[in-house]
């Protein structure tokens, strides 16, 4: 029998488990695309800051979460601080 994953907040990743959310992977990440984008570490931390607090208000809202959506959500916001940053996070993940 399959263990039944118990979460708070449970993320549906791309390959069908689920694992608790964790906001410190969004922070690092739009951290990690803002310093790629050229930005200091303090502009990064204030956008990865920023970013980061919306998004866990808006999941916050929910119960279980597709990682999909949870990737455009990030996509969309970082679009109105930081095109070229949202740019390099979305496509870092086809990179890696």
């Amino acid at each position: 029998m399959a263990k039944v994953k118990v979460c708070r907040i449970c993320i549906v990743k791309r390959k069908g488990h689920t694992q608790e959310f964790d906001e410190k992977k969004v922070y690092a990440s739009v951290y990690s695309a803002a310093m790629a984008n050229g930005l200091g570490e303090k502009e990064s931390e204030k956008l990865a800051e920023k970013i980061t607090r919306q998004i866990k208000k808006w999941v916050d809202k929910k119960k279980s979460i597709d990682s999909k959506d949870i990737f455009k959500q990030v996509v969309s916001l970082l679009k109105k601080e930081d095109k070229e940053a949202a740019f390099l996070y979305e496509t870092h993940r086809d990179l890696s």
